[in-house]
């Protein structure tokens, strides 16, 4: 019988929201069979322990965010993605703060914890859902594409498109989840130059930075605006370079570097469902509204066709 999993102990990680820019430390610990995946802050009076569920999502701009008001929970999918890379089916995840960490914008500093405490099973049979139809999904706001086989294990192919030759069409694949720790996890998120400036006057990326994000240019930059932009991320303007067309410090660890993030992105959300899936996923242009939309209506599928 294939058990459960949860964490052997508890870790902690620290570090500023993406969006906040607020502190904020994690701690995941470790769970009960058949408890699942589950949120709490523990910085309110009134603590809430929120499942991570699709249909507990209450935003999806630039993350996906668990819940909504005082008891919100955002930037969740980096964190469910290095939970379900690692098979994990139960913990508890409690936060002093309303965002979980950036840390370097991948699934790889969660990961890394995850392999260090190492993980335990538990004594109740594995509660997989295998699709065992083809299935179609369009979210026409986006252009957003899923297309699901039946398989015997979890695996996935996502393509990107963006109107720019500095990502253009890219693709990644996972053929399973052995593939994720090296492959996929340390892929980091990424934004264009030109997305910056109006998301710092939409009060957003308050955490971010060239340590956490890669940022693609699509224009030749003048002294002066690379001066500026050394400001805006407090960086010695001599660190900055540009090269095929990415502003960084470091270079991508992959030349499909972007590809694999959103693959990564959509491990976590699909995570979501509420429970790990069989099935060969092949998707195109991911995103989390998208990745959310899909999930709901594979929640749905679940529902009409449940198995023993």
């Amino acid at each position: 019988m294939d058990c459960q999993t949860t964490l052997n102990k508890e870790f902690r990680l620290t570090g500023p929201g993406l969006h906040t820019g607020r502190t904020v430390t994690v701690t995941v610990k470790p769970a009960p069979d058949n408890f699942g995946i589950a949120f709490r802050r523990i910085d309110r009076n009134n603590i809430i322990t929120q499942p991570a569920l699709a249909s507990l999502v209450g935003e999806t701009s630039r993350g996906t965010t668990l819940g909504c008001g005082r008891h919100s929970i955002a930037t969740i999918e980096h964190l469910m993605s290095a939970l379900h890379g690692m098979n994990i089916d139960n913990a508890l995840i409690e936060l002093d703060g309303g965002e979980v960490p950036i840390i370097d914008g991948s699934a790889r500093p969660w990961i890394l914890q995850l392999l260090r405490v190492g993980v335990k099973k538990g004594s109740a049979e594995r509660k997989v859902y295998t699709i065992n139809d083809p299935l179609h999904f369009e979210y026409a706001p986006t252009g957003s594409v899923f297309d699901v086989e039946p398989c015997d294990h979890f695996s996935v192919h996502c393509s990107i498109d963006f109107p720019n030759s500095v990502i253009g069409q890219q693709q990644a694949e996972m053929n399973d989840f052995s593939e994720y720790v090296k492959e996929i996890a340390p892929c980091r998120t990424f934004v264009f130059l030109h997305e910056i400036e109006p998301l710092m006057h939409l009060n957003l990326i308050k955490g971010g930075s060239l340590d956490n994000a890669l940022v693609f240019v699509n224009k030749e930059l003048t002294v002066r605006q690379l001066k500026r932009l050394a400001k805006i991320f407090n960086k010695d303007i001599a660190n900055f370079k540009v090269h095929d067309g990415v502003l960084n410090t470091t270079d991508p660890y992959f030349p499909n570097e972007p590809a694999r993030h959103k693959l990564l992105d959509f491990i976590g959300d699909v995570r979501l469902v509420g429970v790990p899936l069989n099935a060969r996923f092949s998707i195109h242009k991911p995103g989390h509204k998208a990745n959310n939309a899909f999930a709901r209506y594979i929640v749905d599928y679940i529902k009409k066709t449940p198995q023993q």
